[in-house]
Parts: structure tokens; sequence; C-alpha cells
């Protein structure tokens, strides 16, 4: 007769009801390349730039400016803002999708030089809907007791592999970095994401290999944008438990000003602003959106507690959409 094994509880520690962000942070290189720049080298000019993509300047790293170095200093203004030091945040996640190396990751690296102690530490490759994809991952960590606070950047430095003499590309990509503070809280102020992707499409953007560069099917791209997303973007709202006229921002990725043009119509949010960062910053794929909502926040576009709809959508092809309260 064998013995019945007995049943073994799990002692789960009190977690919080909800996730809400305490502050988001930016960075950019100091180098601006406008479009009458590119025209030196490539085929083009600034009413075909504009006209197509709605890019008037972009901002380049320098050769000695690390993903790390633009990671650490949009996570060390995130944190500033927050009111938490390093020793409170015990996860930090970093969405990337154009690292040099393999290894090492971004992420420990970046919580090192920033005074966090021995954190949780893992990057991201969601592409240009990573941003979305972390802050999902750190709103349920926080839910589920794994994390107490999150630290979540969005950092890219696409200008290395950019073909500059291929002006389907050179005049869309750039480099920069956006961060924000993940924290448990009473009420939910991360909505429930809805993500996803289109793997038979997954040649549409990519990277063939280490010595390749970013290449995209521009058309295939824009009417799947176009056509896909706007639905995803409405059924966030729905499992948030708000309409669309309840929204005071939405903040798409920064992919290209008609794209962006084109799913706000369709989201319907005719009270909301809507994020145009690409003006000025260019496509920085996991950065976009929160370099988007900070500058939103910095300006005074959009006020604390106000409900905002991130829509997350790139290579992949996958997309992310949630809600969140502004901080």
């Amino acid at each position: 007769m064998t013995t019945p094994t007995p049943k073994v509880r799990l002692r789960v520690p009190n977690v919080a009801p909800g996730a809400r962000i305490l502050s988001f942070g930016d960075y950019q290189p100091s180098k601006v390349v406008t479009n009458d720049d590119l025209a030196k080298t490539v085929d083009t000019n600034d009413e075909w730039i504009r006209s197509r993509v709605g890019i008037a300047e972009r901002r380049i790293a320098g050769d000695d400016e690390s993903l790390v170095d633009m990671a650490v200093h949009a996570g060390g203004k995130a944190l500033a803002g927050s009111g938490l030091g390093p020793g409170d945040i015990d996860l930090v996640i970093v969405a990337t999708a154009s690292h040099d190396v393999p290894m090492p990751n971004v992420s420990a690296p970046t919580a090192h030089r920033l005074g966090i102690h021995a954190p949780g530490a893992f990057d991201l490759n969601a592409a240009c809907s990573g941003f979305c994809y972390a802050l999902a991952t750190a709103s349920a960590a926080v839910r589920g007791g794994s994390a107490r606070n999150v630290l979540v950047i969005g950092a890219e430095k696409t200008s290395q592999w950019i073909d500059w003499t291929d002006r389907s590309t050179c005049i869309i990509f750039a480099d920069g970095a956006g961060a924000a503070v993940v924290t448990g809280s009473d009420e939910p102020g991360i909505g429930p994401v809805v993500w996803g992707s289109a793997g038979d499409q997954s040649d549409k953007i990519s990277i063939a290999d280490r010595n390749s560069f970013i290449t995209q099917e521009g058309q295939a791209v824009f009417r799947w944008a176009t056509t896909a997303i706007a639905p995803i973007a409405l059924e966030a709202c729905e499992r948030a438990g708000i309409t669309p006229a309840d929204l005071a921002a939405i903040v798409p990725h920064q992919a290209n000003l008609r794209i962006i043009d084109s799913i706000a119509r369709k989201v319907g949010a005719t009270n909301a602003v809507v994020a145009d960062d690409i003006v000025t910053s260019g496509n920085t794929m996991a950065a976009s959106i929160p370099l988007a909502l900070a500058h939103m926040i910095e300006r005074g576009d959009v006020q604390s507690g106000a409900p905002a709809l991130l829509i997350g959508f790139g290579a992949g092809l996958a997309y992310a959409a949630q809600v969140i309260q502004i901080p």
C-alpha cells in the first residue's frame, strides 16, 4: 500500500491587486540629423521624407555612445522622478532589438551602473512593440509577487544596423531610450495587455544576419498596420473597462505619421491628444512609446491620472496594446 503524498501549500506573499507607473524618463543623443543632411548623401529631399513618413529630423548616437549608455540615462531619469532609490528596484527589463552583441545583455550592466544591486535583469525583444510587452511583464511580476518595483526601459541604437545609402530605411530609424518605473497599487493603473503576432509575415521587417542591415517591405507593413492594429487598440480599451471617448491620449509606436493618423482615426478618440513624436525623433523602435510619453508629460499635453492608450506594433510582426494611467 502506497503512502499518499501529503499536500503542500505554497506560501505566497501578499501581492498587490494592481500595478501603476510612477514616472517616466527619456534620453536622446545630442546629434541631430535633418532631412537636408540626409539629402547630401542619398537621393531624397525634405518634402519627399515629410510626405511619406512625417519625419523632419532624428537623433543619432555617436560611435562612443552605447546602447547601455542611453539606457542608463533614461533609466536614471525615471528612477529619480519615481521617489524611489536604486535599492528599491528588484527587477530591470530592457526592451531592445538593436544590441550589438548577443551577450552580455543590456539590462544587467545598466542596473549595475545605476547602483541597483542584484536585481532580476533580462532583455526582451519584441522590436517596436517591446516596451508594451515589457510593461505588461513588469505589471504581472508586481501583481504576482515576484517583484516590488520594476524599472522598464526601451532602448535602441538602430543606427548601427542601418545602411546609410538606402533611402528606404536611413530616413526612418533613429536612436534613443525611454523608461518607466512600475510599482504595486491598490487600484490598477496598467490595464490588461492585448498582444499577439503575425509570424507568417515575419520577413517583412528583418535583419538577415550579423553582417546585414535592417530591411523592410514598406507597403506591406503599412497595409498591415493600418488594417490590423486599430481593432487591437479597441480591444485594449474594452478590457480596461473604458471607451475611446474616455481617453486623454493615444500613443502609438512612432513608425510613420500616416500610420499613426490612420490608427487614431479608426480608434475614434476625438478628445484624445495623439502622439506625433516621430516628427522630431524618428522611429526609435522599442524606445518610441516611452520617449513620446515622456515628452508629452514634460510639455503638459496630458495630466496626471488621465488614461492613455499605448499601441505597439512592428517587426515580428508583433503587436501589443494596453491602457495606462499617466503618473
